[in-house]
């Protein structure tokens, strides 16, 4: 199979899906065969979320060498569409999987309506011709109890008979459906007869009006998967409960044996994940479109400048659980600024322009100077910026009244431009309003290159353009596209009213002239400023930049309840003249630790996890590292400060610890820690991690 990434280890990491598949392997279950499918129904553009069993289903296969279809699950026709089938193929295709065969389940309708045909024949199957409503009344609840449908025991005859005429369109949408015969008083609702076949006219995307009646999902996915000789059905976690049923299907049709497994679905933070949703925010304007730089589908992250390299990283690093939780997007970003890191030329652009005069460079002089376009990467070549007497800089790089730690410009201020020199600012002027319009600045001559000839120290670096010598550009300042962290989960408040007002701003800047010959899904870094994509929108001599990410995360700190750290506070006031000292007074108590909601502390997921390394680590005098198995399929990397307790760290080795799972992971100067591995002190003073017996798996919740 075709796939951009580079090679892999030699042990692949192992999550529970791969251990099974192992297993059946190892007793030589159909022969050793591996055969996987992504099933997506073409009603929408894939997400971040199908990335995820994107990367699983396809990774399963090739690590086995066996093969991964794509198959559309298209029994809807009501909101399937050729358009989401391009896309789908697309976005697989541009994350690096190439399918062994491309099939849709309306492949199988023929062969679909004779299983049908059999499982009436056979008494497994009926047509009811109760209405909507009055089988959801009759299947009942949790609490209800379900009751038979006065049509369970049709003759199979006039079953038949109607399942042919249903067939031939005689009757209206809803008239009649067919039922699978199991246990309508079933603990588990997906048994109580569940609908295998109903009335839907209307057009197929790839059939026509050649069918008015099509399968229902529950039916028609086990048996595409039989047909397709699928060995290993691997589906998200809210079909467990629909596993019955699917075996069910495959027992009754005595067809070839798939065997269902199921794995957490990702969430993330800031982001919805229903295609449902996703299509209303389309629909009613909120996004431009399924490709919306803001969106968290596949065509709106490429759109954006995300990298196939950076999706399929974050998802190694997610790994492959068992249980939902939820994600930080900070993760996500983190990838994705590790991959453009690697491979983005730098480039000078300024996006809020303030016009600066050199004035003792020579007007109408141009210096040409020769600048890497990766530092860090010499063999990425250079460019020539030119230089002139009229620049721009960035309007936030300017204040005219500056604090003591202010590093850029400011009346008096000496600053260095980026591979140019060291310049002052000399003046301000101010238009009518008074507002800042031009700082008139000179040069030390002797600072080419940015040195001052006297070893003076000068801390602040700005970027620039040339005034005269620079191309107008477009820049699409994208944000996350929710304001809170979980939308759509306020009671009473609609996910729509959480959309982020600010979530796009677009600004008229300058860049310089290298940027006048970049194409389409171009990536590039503005320096100081955010990496960025060349959208499709651009025109010829004016580009249009979509920001990517920021080169930090400037929005979400670790919550104060999670960690309990503070935000930074501002320098204190200068202290007053002392007065005349007051007696004594008792000391107060302290006051008790602000309370925690039950609210608050189900948002924590806490798991058991496996200590597989734990090591000092030498630059730190209370760290430890450790790598933890939380049933990912990889560890998590986790810095602990309990070196003191645990002098000799390999006592923890093995050990099974309480982690805190869904912390935003943190760059620390030793490397990205992943998690919080809770530990205890007692009056003595000796602190412990929280251990369990044996009994406990890795993932397992901790309530």
């Amino acid at each position: 199979m075709n796939d951009t990434r580079e090679p892999d280890r030699a042990e692949p990491p192992s999550n529970f899906i791969r251990d099974l598949v192992v297993e059946d392997r190892q007793a030589g279950k159909h022969g050793g065969r591996v055969a996987t499918r992504f099933p997506p129904e073409p009603n929408g553009y894939l997400h971040i979320g199908h990335a995820k069993a994107i990367c699983l289903d396809f990774g399963i296969a090739r690590e086995f060498g066996g093969t991964c279809n794509l198959r559309f699950d298209d029994t809807n026709p009501t909101t399937e569409e050729t358009e989401f089938v391009d896309a789908i193929q697309a976005d697989v295709r541009w994350l690096g999987f190439e399918p062994s065969a491309v099939y849709f389940a309306s492949d199988y309708f023929e062969e679909l309506y004779r299983i049908a045909e059999r499982l009436i024949e056979q008494g497994d199957a009926y047509v009811d011709s109760l209405s909507e409503e009055q089988i959801r009344e009759h299947r009942g609840n949790y609490y209800i109890a379900g009751r038979p449908s006065p049509y369970r025991d049709r003759p199979v005859a006039e079953s038949l008979d109607l399942l042919g005429r249903m067939r031939a369109g005689e009757f209206p949408d809803g008239a009649h459906v067919v039922r699978a015969k199991i246990d309508f008083n079933s603990p588990n609702m997906n048994l109580r007869d569940p609908l295998l076949y109903r009335i839907r006219r209307a057009p197929h995307h790839r059939t026509g009006t050649a069918w008015c009646i099509y399968p229902m999902y529950d039916y028609a996915h086990p048996l595409s998967d039989a047909i397709e000789q699928i060995t290993h059905s691997i589906c998200t976690l809210e079909f467990e409960a629909h596993r019955p049923l699917y075996d069910w299907c495959i027992e009754k049709a005595g067809v070839f044996r798939s065997r269902q497994l199921e794995f957490a679905r990702l969430n993330l933070t800031y982001t919805v994940m229903s295609k449902r949703k996703l299509a209303e925010m389309v629909r009613e304007g909120v996004v431009r479109g399924w490709d919306d730089p803001r969106m968290p589908t596949l065509a709106g992250l490429r759109r954006r400048g995300y990298t196939p390299e950076a999706i399929r990283a974050f998802c190694e690093r997610i790994g492959v659980a068992k249980a939902d939780s939820t994600v930080d997007v900070g993760l996500l970003e983190y990838h994705v600024r590790e991959d453009l890191n690697r491979r983005c030329p730098r480039l000078n652009a300024v996006l809020r322009p303030l016009k600066v005069v050199i004035t003792n460079f020579p007007e109408g002089e141009v210096r040409e100077l020769e600048c890497p376009l990766h530092p860090e990467d010499p063999s990425a070549g250079s460019r020539k910026v030119p230089f002139t007497r009229t620049l721009l800089v960035e309007r936030d790089d300017f204040r005219e009244e500056a604090f003591k730690q202010w590093y850029r410009l400011a009346p008096g201020k000496e600053v260095r431009l980026r591979y140019a020199c060291l310049i002052t600012c000399d003046e301000v002027v101010k238009d009518e309003q008074g507002q800042v319009v031009e700082l008139r600045c000179t040069m030390d001559p002797g600072s080419w290159g940015g040195n001052a000839p006297d070893g003076r120290t000068v801390k602040g670096t700005l970027h620039w353009v040339s005034a005269e010598r620079s191309v107008p550009l477009e820049a699409r300042l994208y944000d996350r596209l929710f304001r809170v962290e979980e939308p759509g989960t306020t009671e009473g408040v609609s996910f729509l009213d959480e959309v982020n007002p600010d979530s796009l701003a677009t600004v008229e800047g300058r860049g310089e002239p290298w940027l006048a010959n970049v194409k389409p899904g171009d990536r590039v870094q503005f320096e100081r400023l955010a990496y960025f994509c060349v959208d499709p929108d651009s025109r010829p001599g004016r580009p249009v930049f979509n920001r990517t990410v920021t080169l930090r995360d400037s929005w979400a700190k670790l919550e104060a309840k999670l960690t309990g750290k503070q935000e930074a506070k501002p320098a204190p006031p200068p202290k007053p003249a002392k007065e005349p000292k007051k007696p004594k007074e008792k000391a107060k108590a302290p006051e008790p630790a602000a309370e925690v909601g039950i609210d608050d502390f189900q948002r924590l997921d806490l798991r058991v996890g496996v200590v597989k390394v734990a090591e000092v680590v030498p630059q730190a005098d209370k760290l430890l590292r450790l790598e933890v198995d939380l049933g990912e399929g990889r560890a998590r990397q986790v810095f602990s400060g309990i070196r003191a307790a645990y002098p000799d760290p390999g006592v923890l080795v093995g050990k099974r610890v309480a982690v805190l799972a869904n912390l935003k992971p943190r760059q620390m100067k030793f490397g990205l820690s992943e998690g919080m591995v809770l530990a205890a002190g007692g009056a003595d003073g000796v602190v412990r991690v929280c251990t369990f017996d044996e009994g406990v798996r890795p993932g397992d919740r901790i309530t």
